[in-house]
């Protein structure tokens, strides 16, 4: 064999789909391509051309168009091109045209198809383009684990066991004993309008074993009072669809042992934490029952060493990014949950009803390892500083001190509710948003980029659901503030350089790496949530937002679906590195190393990035500034 047909063997190994090929399979390409030279502005494919040969790319750089002539890619060294035409009739569906002069390695088809025969990997490659290898990579980690795949209505052991409200509490009793059951779903009949047709069960509340130990037998109650005076009343349901993982996020999210299982709004079962047990390591569950049993901050303080493990664990088993995101959030609240239950203890009841608010990632179900602690008060209109202000001051102190000895460090922002600034009375938070939203400077724009995404996690929760559907009404009425909210969502763009290539830290402790929070799921999330507020969206995690926009259709054919497949790769990437510095006793951060990543996975990120690059234009298009 000829020294350059071992140094062509040599470079095509570099890169794939040949850097999966023996290497005397390599050997045998390299004897058999034929090689070309295009200067800068040729050719070298226009559309409707016959086309036998894959491209490669040996030196310089390509470009390829759409039909329409919009400029779809750009390729340089190693990259492959062509491999569309060879598989659709051999005509050519993308023009191509050298950028700069460039020196192109053609593959044979014969040959070509060998290898696609011969070679799984290889045939994978070059048969499916970047976004749907993204695509299916995501697609797979959902197949792969049981909770998203799982739908509840599987859970169900049996039909639901029933009781009318008007029973007695003795006799609701009798029931659940005779049938062996820790849970009684309550019904009202229902009779039909019209005059014929049968009457309907409606359900209005459940009552468990729990109800009756805390509710009956320690209250000392009368057994012939009527059940619904000790039921829990309109109880969560969930609709037989709903996959595993989405019942145990609200199980944990509520605190519910029992959840009914429901129909075309009928009752047809209730699953209980048990058997959710069967299908999650309960490494979750565990957790957040564990952090509501604790007394102290010393004790809770013990439980948030267990954390790191259980986010190592449900990555190992192959979670999603939204189910480690959301079940991270729920224990991040139920922290703040149960510090708020000891504050209260140690201060007495509040001197006016409050509501502590969540905000970030954390009410965006999107919670990792790496997070500060974003949080505010709702005061009631009846807040008088000078009386109440000394209560609040405390409890607020007391919070974000355990918060920051459980692994949740203050924000350097100051925006917690330990800062004066961020205890607002309802209608002080309501002219605050309002001024916010009508003169979008850029102090306001920052603010918005935190504060609207908002969850109420104890007290009265209800108002921040008020808050925030005032946030949205006024956001989407307000084009100017849309607009301004779009211009900063486009401020952190994603790290490709003209050819496509990685733009890395140049120098410093994160040298040669990509912050892929910074230059990738942020700015996805921002751009997420102009389109979300621009139609009216109260959905706040990322991916339900996305949702309600594609239903809007606001956005290009199949833009959303790219969207959410991007944003669920670059939170995997993400989420898999913050792994390894947990396992590797490094301190977790979001900077990844794009040398250390395998070829196809590196394809996948510049995919992702591409998806939000395309995305940022489209954005600055749909809320123009002026």
């Amino acid at each position: 064999m000829e020294a350059e047909q071992i140094e062509i063997a040599e470079f095509l190994g570099r890169y794939p789909p040949f850097s999966f090929l023996p290497e005397k399979t390599l050997n045998l390409v390299a004897a058999s391509l034929e090689i070309s030279y295009y200067r800068q502005g040729a050719d070298v494919y226009k559309f409707g051309d016959e086309i036998h040969d894959l491209c490669f790319i040996r030196s310089g750089s390509i470009e390829i168009y759409r039909r329409n002539g919009v400029l779809y890619n750009r390729l340089s060294v190693g990259d492959v091109f062509g491999q569309l035409g060879l598989l659709m009739n051999n005509r050519i569906r993308l023009p191509s045209r050298a950028l700069e002069d460039s020196l192109i390695y053609f593959v044979p088809e014969t040959l070509f198809n060998e290898l696609c025969d011969n070679y799984d990997e290889f045939a994978y490659f070059v048969e499916v383009d970047d976004k749907r290898k993204m695509n299916k990579e995501i697609q797979q980690k959902r197949e792969e684990n049981d909770l998203s795949s799982v739908k509840v209505s599987t859970l169900i052991a049996r039909p639901p066991i029933m009781i009318s409200s008007d029973a007695s509490i003795r006799q609701a009793a009798s029931v659940m004993t005779d049938e062996s059951v820790s849970s009684l779903l309550i019904y009202d009949e229902i009779a039909p309008v019209e005059d014929f047709g049968d009457s309907f069960k409606h359900l209005v509340g459940i009552l468990t074993d729990r109800d009756l130990r805390t509710r009956v037998v320690s209250q000392g109650v009368d057994l012939d009072s009527a059940v619904s005076s000790v039921m829990t009343q309109t109880p969560k349901t969930l609709d037989k669809d709903t996959f595993v993982f989405e019942a145990m996020l609200m199980m944990l999210r509520f605190n519910l042992h029992h959840l009914p299982i429901v129909e075309n709004n009928v009752p047809i079962g209730v699953i209980a934490i048990s058997d959710i047990v069967r299908y999650e390591s309960k490494n979750s569950l565990y957790i957040v029952g564990l952090i509501h049993r604790q007394h102290s901050i010393e004790e809770l303080v013990q439980v948030s060493k267990d954390v790191p493990s259980c986010f190592v664990r449900m990555v190992r088993q192959e979670s999603s990014a939204q189910m480690v995101g959301s079940a991270m959030s729920v224990i991040g609240r139920s922290f703040k949950q149960r510090l708020l239950e000891l504050a209260e203890e140690k201060l007495g009841p509040p001197p006016v009803p409050y509501c502590f608010l969540a905000l970030g990632s954390m009410a965006r179900d999107e919670q990792l390892l790496i997070t500060d602690q974003d949080n505010a008060l709702i005061l009631s209109n009846d807040y008088n500083p000078r009386q109440h202000n000394e209560y609040f001051e405390a409890l607020t102190e007391f919070v974000s001190e355990g918060l920051d000895k459980c692994g949740y460090p203050y924000c350097t922002g100051r925006i917690m509710a330990t800062n004066p600034r961020w205890r607002k009375t309802i209608s002080e938070w309501r002219e605050c948003f309002a001024d916010w939203i009508d003169v979008p400077n850029p102090d306001a724009l920052l603010n918005s980029s935190v504060f609207f995404d908002l969850e109420g996690v104890w007290g009265k929760t209800e108002w921040a659901d008020e808050l925030y559907r005032f946030i949205v009404n006024r956001a989407k009425n307000s084009p100017k503030f849309l607009a301004s909210l779009s211009r900063n969502a486009l401020l952190r763009t994603p790290p490709l350089g003209f050819f496509k290539e990685f733009v890395m830290e140049k120098d410093g402790e994160h040298r040669r790496t990509i912050n892929l929070k910074r230059r990738g799921t942020a700015p996805l999330v921002d751009l997420i949530r102009v389109h979300a507020l621009a139609v009216g969206s109260t959905s706040r995690n990322s991916i339900d937002r996305l949702d309600d926009v594609i239903k809007s259709g606001i956005l290009p054919d199949k833009r959303g679906q790219e969207l959410k497949y991007a944003l669920e790769y670059l939170a995997m990437v993400r989420i898999r590195h913050q792994v390894e510095d947990v396992e590797d006793g490094s301190e977790v951060d979001n900077n990844i190393e794009p040398d250390t990543l395998s070829d196809i996975e590196r394809r996948n990120l510049k995919e992702a990035f591409n998806v939000l690059s395309n995305s940022q234009r489209f954005l600055k298009y749909r809320y123009p500034f002026s």
